[in-house]
């Protein structure tokens, strides 16, 4: 595994993380779930996402991946981070600048994301700071090349895992997620929150 990653397990107790799922239901009150599309095919993930922050992360077929101020299909800005999410930033992340984007990833049952690499930000310097809530996933984590050797951790609710340093750029993913393994989520599942630095940061 390379340098640079970090996982907390139980950064967040029982009790914090019932507040953190109202912030959450709270944001996608605001700003609704929706299904990003992969890019040329239109192939929709399985994952649905929103955003919190000055800027979301989106796809679609003619966009592609980017940021963008605004949801795709609301038009409307994403709704301020929460304070909570900037003071985890300021006690993890060893960043001079606060994030400008939180991904809020739900995940059914089963769902899986595949190996990919968080690269669509200018600053990459700044960690991926990441929080689990909900069901238990299986998380996986490797190296520089997509068939360089994998580490598989289970990634619990209350958890943070942080991509920072030589492992910023490492490939990984979720495998699946494990079913009725937390009650915090009414009607199961889990969601995932990633903090993110997207412009450069201020010399």
């Amino acid at each position: 595994m390379l340098d640079g990653f970090t996982h907390l397990s139980g950064y967040f107790a029982p009790s914090e993380q019932v507040e953190l799922i109202k912030m959450v239901q709270k944001l996608v009150a605001q700003a609704p779930l929706f299904r990003p599309k992969m890019p040329r095919s239109g192939k929709p993930f399985s994952v649905k996402m929103t955003n919190c922050g000055e800027l979301g992360w989106v796809s679609d077929k003619d966009g592609g991946y980017r940021y963008q101020a605004t949801h795709p299909e609301t038009s409307r800005a994403w709704p301020r981070m929460p304070e909570r999410f900037l003071e985890l930033w300021a006690d993890v992340a060893d960043c001079p600048a606060d994030p400008e984007a939180c991904l809020i990833n739900y995940y059914a049952a089963g769902t899986k994301l595949g190996s990919h690499v968080d690269s669509d930000e200018a600053e990459t310097r700044a960690p991926v700071v990441s929080v689990s809530l909900g069901d238990d996933a299986v998380f996986h984590v490797g190296g520089l090349k997509r068939s360089d050797p994998k580490t598989r951790l289970v990634l619990k609710s209350g958890d943070v895992a942080i991509l920072g340093g030589e492992s910023r750029l490492a490939y990984h993913g979720i495998d699946r997620v494990m079913k009725e393994t937390s009650e915090l989520i009414g009607g199961g599942g889990r969601f995932n929150l990633t903090l993110r630095r997207v412009t450069p940061l201020p010399m």
